[in-house]
Parts: C-alpha cells; sequence; structure tokens
C-alpha cells in the first residue's frame, strides 16, 4: 500500500506536463529515434542512479565495472561521497545529488540537456522517489518492479527472493536489464573488482600515520561505529571498548579513524585506540591497506574493507550475512542473527589472523 505522499509523487511523475520535455510528442519521436540509433550502436550512454549508503554503493562496483568493460559509457548519479568509490570507472559525469526530491530534479533536468544523448538509465535503488526523478527528467531506465514504480519504468525487472544477498540482487538487475537492452549476457557470476586507490589519497592516509607517530608501526584498525538501526536493533557489537583494552594489554595498537560526526562515539566505543584524522573513503581505503586487520560491524567499513582487500573480521548480531555480509575471500564473520560473537572468541581470532597476517609496513621495514 503506497503512502499518501508517494501517491502524490507518483500521480506527478504520471501527470502529462507541458513542462516536462521528454514526454510530449516531439521529445517523444526525437525519443524513439534515439532508441532506434541504440540498437545498432552496441555502446550505449547508460545514467545509473547509485544507492544511498557506503556498502551498497560498494556491493554495485561490479555492475560498474561489466557496463564499462563491455564498452559502455556511463554517467553516474548519486551522493558527492560516492566519487571516489567510482571514479576508477571514468564516467564522463558525475551528478551530485542532495537527497532533496525537486533539487534535484532540477540538477538532473538542466544536466539533461539534448546535447547528452543518454539512451538508457539503470536505477539501482528500489524507491518510488528513483524511480519518479529519471523519469520526470525524461530517463528511461531499468530497474526493480516494486513499490508501485512499474509504470515509471520502461523496462520494469522482477524483484528477486528476499533470501539472495544484495550484491548478488545488484549483478541479477544488471543481468536483467542488459537482456532487455539487447547486449551480450553478462557472465552468471559478477566480474571482482578492487577499488583503486589514488596517489593522494595513499599520501593522506600516510600523512595521517605519521601525524599519529605510527609510521612504519603494525596497528589493528577498529570501526566500532555503526550508521542507523537494522529493524530497529543496534548494529554495534557490545564488546568494543574490551577488545580495545584487550588489544593493548597483547602489545597491539588500536587505531580509529571516524568520520567527524561519529568522533565522540567511536572514542567511547574503544577508549585507548589512536585517533586518526579523518579521512575521505578511498583515504580510508589506504589506512586499511597499511593495517594489519580490520575488526568492524556489518557497515559500510565492512564492505569498504572488501572492496579494498583487506583482511577483516566482520562482528554481526542483527543482520544476517547471507544477505548483507561482505563480499571478499579475506573476511571472516562472526556471529549470527540473534546472536552476537564473544568477546573471547573475537580475541582468540584475532590472535590467529594477527599471527598469519603481519601489517604490510611492518614486514616492509623488517
Amino acid at each position: 500500500m503506497l503512502t499518501f505522499s508517494q501517491r502524490k509523487l507518483y500521480r506527478f511523475a504520471l501527470k502529462d506536463r507541458s513542462d516536462r520535455p521528454t514526454w510530449g510528442f516531439a521529445r517523444a519521436t526525437n525519443w524513439f529515434i534515439l532508441r532506434a540509433m541504440s540498437v545498432n550502436d552496441p555502446s550505449f550512454v547508460i545514467a545509473v542512479r547509485l544507492p544511498n549508503w557506503v556498502g551498497d554503493v560498494c556491493m554495485c562496483l561490479p555492475c560498474l565495472q561489466w557496463l564499462v568493460d563491455d564498452g559502455h559509457e556511463l554517467v553516474i548519479f548519486g551522493r558527492p561521497w560516492a566519487i571516489p568509490l567510482v571514479q576508477q570507472f571514468n564516467p564522463s559525469a558525475f551528478v551530485a545529488l542532495s537527497g532533496s526530491f525537486g533539487a534535484d530534479l532540477k540538477t538532473v533536468k538542466q544536466f539533461r540537456s539534448p546535447q547528452r544523448q543518454i539512451t538508457h538509465g539503470l536505477i539501482l535503488p528500489d524507491s518510488l522517489s528513483s524511480a519518479a526523478l529519471f523519469r520526470l527528467a525524461g530517463i528511461a531506465s531499468a530497474g526493480h518492479r516494486h513499490d508501485g514504480r512499474s509504470l515509471l519504468l520502461k523496462w520494469p525487472i522482477p524483484k528477486p527472493n528476499a533470501s539472495l544477498h544484495a550484491s548478488q540482487k545488484w549483478w541479477r538487475l544488471t543481468r536483467e536489464s542488459a537482456v532487455r537492452w539487447a547486449l551480450p549476457a553478462p557472465p552468471t557470476h559478477p566480474p571482482s573488482v578492487t577499488l583503486a586507490v589514488s596517489t593522494n589519497d595513499d599520501l593522506a592516509a600516510s600523512q595521517s600515520l605519521d601525524a599519529a607517530n605510527l609510521t612504519g608501526k603494525p596497528f589493528i584498525l577498529l570501526a566500532p561505529t555503526a550508521t542507523g538501526l537494522h529493524k530497529g536493533q543496534v548494529k554495534v557489537w557490545p564488546h568494543f571498548a574490551s577488545l580495545s583494552k584487550a588489544l593493548l594489554e597483547m602489545g597491539h595498537q588500536p587505531v580509529i579513524c571516524p568520520p567527524p560526526n561519529e568522533r565522540v562515539q567511536a572514542q567511547a566505543l574503544a577508549p585507548g585506540a589512536e585517533l586518526i584524522a579523518p579521512l575521505g573513503l578511498a583515504g580510508f581505503a589506504a589506512l586499511a591497506k597499511r593495517s594489519t586487520l580490520v575488526i568492524c560491524n556489518d557497515s559500510g567499513v565492512s564492505h569498504l574493507a572488501a572492496v579494498a582487500g583487506v583482511k577483516q573480521i566482520t562482528l554481526i548480531g542483527v543482520t544476517e550475512p547471507s544477505h548483507s555480509g561482505p563480499v571478499s575471500d579475506k573476511a571472516i564473520v562472526m556471529g549470527q542473527m540473534g546472536q552476537w560473537p564473544s568477546l573471547a572468541a573475537v580475541i582468540d581470532v584475532v590472535s590467529t589472523e594477527v599471527a598469519a597476517n603481519p601489517s604490510p609496513k611492518a614486514t616492509a621495514s623488517a
């Protein structure tokens, strides 16, 4: 059942407005000509609407990789913080969205001028507003048939079973879209993607460590915070403070590098951990690469560490790892839905992993 605001947005998106150029007769004719041209041209200009969460964007990177590998030009729409996560795909443009529907619609309309021949849209979020945004801006799109979105999408695709992992959900959407666009079928399994870290990002991580007098020293990167709730439950493992103390007693240096708005919470959750100045997402990935181990909740950090190719321990207690856990052979997932791992169990695994995986920096300086 749609809410009142959703019904209002839905009617607005479908309304035949004279100031909405795409669905007028002249522009509709131009669109069909453009569509016919794109069928003959195997390469498309694809507008991709990214999800709104760090972890979700990380899990969608294989979809972008395949589209680029198949020869398509990308115009990426998403929150500004996502730029370092997708810049390695060399999009022709990144259009920053604010989260305000009216402002974002104006931004997308201004960007989509007649000179920018976007032929297809791929909407990764399942929200009604994301489908309405592209529809009103005149971008014919594929996306999940969900929440009353079918009439807003050119290519509505059934949403898969809820048991499917989120990364597979978006990969399936990309594969189904490719079929409807008459593209060569993508492989069954998504390509592997490693986040590219720029020289500047690596330098920023290096300077942060130098400022904390940790250059060349082994450390364990803790990410004790987790934004938001999952079905009303806190996603933060309750023993980070005890773990931080235990690591110090074991001779390991715990480090935290939270964003500014999570600094107080992170310091309270991991007392004794060395505080590193905030870094951007790619800079944080560079920092993680220099660590012996990353220990985190089921959060954006877990997925960022996964695409960075970093050894991690992800602690789960209120989420289902088969739905949202990190996609990485270097990730150890501890806990399960309804049961957090114990402090003792985590310390045992940390000891084993530290012994087997010495710090990259410590190894380099040995």
